[in-house]
């Protein structure tokens, strides 16, 4: 905010009893004229006489002398200025002030010596003044001027010192150096207004353009000081921006034409104002009253009293009849004669006209309204996710508006802030400390961060992750808390269990597993050992067992062990006593090991992922084999820093008390130190693992900790929204420290109850539930894969189960594919012999019939096989002949390996050509 104030030192002017008036004759009337200028007003004296010229023509017989006097500021008085008495001197008529502001010592010499005085506006105050009846309309309450000329600037200083109602600050000439202050302003200003001609207007909207100033086009207003606003070149650009251009009935009526008027291209309304201010003011001079010269010697004046009276009543008079003049604007609190510039408003919408301001007033056509002009204020933030941050695109890079080029934030705080603008009615920018993040008092006591900008006018107030501290509220006021309790938290990786189809065989070690294969071996060797040695077996004692009894031979003995280890049991036992007793005693051992392998597989699948490394920030204080850190500087890290410094300080006081020698401190002396040095070892670990930048720097390292051994101790509110997105955080303990979140404004700022007000209506609204719920969504949690297991063991930790199942029907399906592979090789390798039965022999064989006489065929075969006879004899056919003969071995006897008989005996073991051989009964087959 900009203050101007006006320090007017009082001062007694001189009086002097000495006066000369004198009045000179109708017929030769010679009037002198005093005009008093600004040193910074070189064109003065050439408008002046350019007007007295144009204007004493209309008047025969009236001679006009000038004197043009710089006006010097520094001089606390004018009546004895040199050049004033001079002209005193050769007799003075008019004192014409043209100066920026009303001045006391110019009026009062004029006073002093009764001559009239008239103060006419030559600069661009009056434009100025338009301008600032159109923003107060619109309600605002503060402006930035942007004039063309370093004139125009030190005319609008002194018009804004004497007489103006909004905060504002003027800037002439838009170069590099301007451009980087009216950027640095604190507060942003509501509004922008530039007052120019048209092509000045274009070159300072092209700079400002060019330079990045013009952010929000509505908040610029453009006043033209010439009819030539067709030249105009960025009405297409921004058509938001308000414009107030001269009326062209304006132009008719300073002309003192009728309406409808053509105005010249080379219409200068400052210099026809002269023109009519000095025809009325001369005319009054010669006509009203007997034509006055005042006239002094040395400076001394003598007044008529009744002279001065009638001339300062003549005055007056002719004021108020020139402020009831179309032409002129004369304000009732003083009597600058200014132009009456009317100014038509330019609708942003239509382009169309909707108003006017017409001596200080402005009024709007039909229906139409003022949209009123929304308070702006300039916001600071910082980032901390998810209150605010920037946004960016999927490889990091930050996001921009494409408009004004500044980062797009988002997060929580940014929610509210809008929503805030919205029910508070004002615009906002985003501001980002220069140092630092929310704050921290230096060694010397000054700010940095975001308390250290509102400490210094930067920002307007500050909304992000900022905590309410004792330390701060020192220096920056807190409004009501819109986020009621955080604290400080834990975080820590989910462990990485290693995921195995075969887990199962995990629960036991190598070794223990080659013990029982060993165990398995040993045991079948051992069986088979004692069936076949031990003379109490099935085997070796067929009198005792003459049944039928399982044999066990090494592949037996072995099927055995194995088979015992499963529920069906392994079958039928040895009968002798020493394998019984081996087998009980493996038994046992069976049971054992199934015992211990069920165990130790259930607590293997469920204890496991029940246990968590640490539960509080005690346990994490205890071990060492977790490390942990904070964010450096940050308030958690402040919190554990004074922790440290309040321990140590404790122990100071209870050495000193202990060790003191007085009789009375016995009472504390105690053989363990009462107080826990718990935060000492923290704050030690924390600066062993060294503190990370970030908080992004800090999640980064955690889940880079597969096996859970680092801890990111942090704002609880922020953790919580980390584990919310990512499945493989989990947070250790309960909260801890808790503070409010609050709006940071400056001490004594105005804002401080509003922004409280519209927190609780906000808060009875239940916005802030809604808004929590955006950010703390847990429902993507429910992406997460479940690596709890409470609902039932996974298939990944027993799927090998399943693998071992397929991989013993794959073995299966492939040893039945040998074993057929096998019988087939080893039945094409064999003889087999269809044998007819006997009782077909007898029937008749027709040729027709495709079968053989199978009683002489199967008696040939035989005797073939036991070579009874060398060949067989032929087969006659029916009715061809006796009964067939057959042969008789004479010389060989039947082989004992051959049994003829009713019972079937297998004689291939010995004899390879021969398969079977059967005598079967005479019953015939088929």
């Amino acid at each position: 905010m900009f203050l101007i104030y006006l320090i007017i030192f009082g001062m007694t002017l001189r009086q002097t009893s000495s006066s000369n008036v004198t009045h000179q004759a109708q017929d030769n009337i010679a009037i002198g004229i005093v005009i008093v200028h600004e040193k910074e007003q070189p064109d003065i004296p050439t408008m002046v006489a350019d007007a007295v010229k144009k204007v004493s023509a209309k008047f025969k017989g009236v001679s006009i002398n000038e004197y043009y006097i710089p006006y010097d500021r520094e001089r606390l008085q004018f009546g004895d200025d040199e050049q004033f008495c001079d002209a005193l001197s050769q007799g003075v008529s008019i004192l014409l002030d043209v100066t920026w502001i009303d001045s006391r010592y110019i009026s009062s010499a004029a006073e002093e010596f009764g001559i009239p005085y008239f103060h006419i506006d030559l600069s661009i105050q009056t434009y100025v003044k338009l301008m600032e009846s159109f923003l107060l309309a619109r309600g605002g309450n503060d402006v930035v001027y942007i004039l063309p000329t370093r004139q125009d600037v030190d005319a609008t200083i002194y018009l804004l010192i004497a007489d103006s109602y909004l905060r504002a600050i003027v800037f002439g000439e838009l170069d590099e150096d301007t451009v980087v202050r009216i950027k640095n302003l604190r507060p942003y200003p509501s509004f922008y207004a530039v007052v120019a001609d048209t092509m000045q207007m274009n070159a300072i909207l092209h700079q400002a353009i060019d330079s990045g100033l013009v952010r929000k086009p509505e908040k610029w207003n453009l006043l033209f000081t010439d009819l030539q606003t067709d030249k105009y070149a960025h009405g297409d650009t921004f058509p938001e921006m308000h414009r107030l251009m001269l009326d062209r009935n304006a132009c008719c009526i300073l002309l003192r034409q009728l309406p409808a008027c053509e105005c010249p291209d080379s219409f200068d309304p400052t210099a026809v104002h002269l023109e009519n201010a000095l025809d009325i003011i001369l005319g009054w001079s010669i006509d009203s009253v007997p034509t006055l010269s005042v006239r002094a010697i040395n400076c001394t004046p003598e007044l008529d009293q009744e002279e001065v009276a009638r001339t300062s009543a003549g005055r007056k008079e002719l004021l108020r009849q020139m402020a009831l003049m179309a032409q002129f604007w004369i304000a009732q609190e003083n009597d600058m004669i200014r132009p009456n510039l009317n100014l038509s408003i330019i609708s942003t919408l239509t382009n169309q006209i909707i108003g006017s301001v017409t001596q200080g007033q402005s009024v709007l056509a039909g229906n139409e309204t003022f949209q009123p002009s929304k308070r702006f204020f300039r916001v600071g933030t910082t980032e901390s996710i998810p209150w605010a941050y920037r946004k960016r695109d999927s490889v990091g890079n930050i996001l921009r508006n494409p408009i004004t080029g500044e980062p797009i934030w988002e997060g929580y705080c940014i929610d509210f802030l809008h929503q805030l603008s919205i029910v508070m009615n004002f615009d906002y920018d985003l501001v980002s400390p220069r140092n630092g993040t929310f704050g921290q008092r230096d060694p010397d006591g000054r700010w940095d961060g975001l308390v250290g900008d509102l400490v210094t006018g930067e920002i307007d107030f500050a909304i992000a992750s900022l905590k309410m501290t004792a330390e701060r509220e020192e220096v920056v006021d807190f409004v009501a808390p819109y986020y009621e309790q955080t604290g400080i938290l834990i975080a820590m990786r989910k462990p990485v269990r290693e995921t195995s189809l075969f887990k199962f065989m995990t629960v036991l070690r190598l070794e223990v597993w080659l013990s029982i294969l060993l165990a398995i071996v040993a045991t079948a060797v051992m069986l088979w050992l004692l069936d076949k040695f031990s003379p109490y077996s099935a085997k070796n004692n067929k009198d005792a067992y003459p049944y039928e009894c399982r044999n066990f031979t090494l592949k037996e003995s072995f099927w055995f062990a194995l088979t015992s280890f499963t529920p069906q049991g392994g079958g039928e036992a040895p009968k002798a006593l020493s394998g019984r007793t081996l087998v009980a005693a493996y038994w046992l051992f069976v049971v054992l090991m199934l015992a211990t392998f069920t165990a130790n597989l259930a607590a293997f699948l469920t204890v496991e992922r029940m246990q968590t490394p640490v539960q509080s920030l005690e346990q994490l204080s205890r071990q060492s084999r977790i490390k942990y850190t904070v964010v450096k500087d940050s308030d958690t890290h402040d919190y554990f820093r004074n922790m440290k410094n309040a321990e140590d300080v404790l122990y100071q006081m209870w050495r000193n008390l202990t060790l003191s020698s007085g009789n009375d401190q016995a009472q504390y002396r105690v053989w363990d130190y009462p107080i826990k040095e718990q935060y000492i070892n923290i704050l030690s670990a924390i600066e062993s693992a060294e503190p990370v930048a970030t908080a992004a720097d800090g999640f980064r390292r955690v889940n880079e900790h597969l096996d859970a051994d680092f801890a990111f101790i942090h704002d609880s509110a922020e953790i919580r929204y980390e584990i919310s997105r990512n499945c493989n955080f989990t947070e250790v303990g309960e909260v801890f420290a808790e503070q409010p979140y609050g709006i940071a404004v400056q001490q004594g700022s105005h804002l401080q109850d509003e922004l409280s007000y519209f927190i609780l209506e906000l808060q009875k609204e239940r916005y802030f539930e809604s808004l929590t719920a955006k950010f703390w969504n847990n429902s993507a949690r429910s992406h997460c894969p479940n690596t709890d297991d409470s609902e039932g063991i996974t298939l990944e930790s027993l799927g090998g189960v399943f693998i071992a199942t397929l991989v013993g029907l794959a073995l299966a399906m492939i040893t039945l594919l040998g074993e057929v592979i096998y019988y087939r090789r080893k039945e094409r390798s064999r003889n087999f012999i269809k044998v007819v039965p006997f009782g077909n022999v007898d029937r008749p064989i027709e040729r027709s019939d495709k079968r053989f006489a199978l009683k002489e065929k199967s008696i040939a075969v035989v005797k073939q096989l036991l070579d009874l006879d060398t060949a067989p004899p032929p087969v006659k056919a029916r009715g061809a002949g006796g009964p067939m003969k057959i042969g008789t071995k004479k010389e060989k006897p039947i082989p004992k390996e051959i049994t003829i008989g009713s019972k079937f005996v297998s004689a291939a073991e010995k004899q390879q050509k021969l398969s079977y051989i059967a005598i079967m009964p005479r019953n015939p087959i088929h």
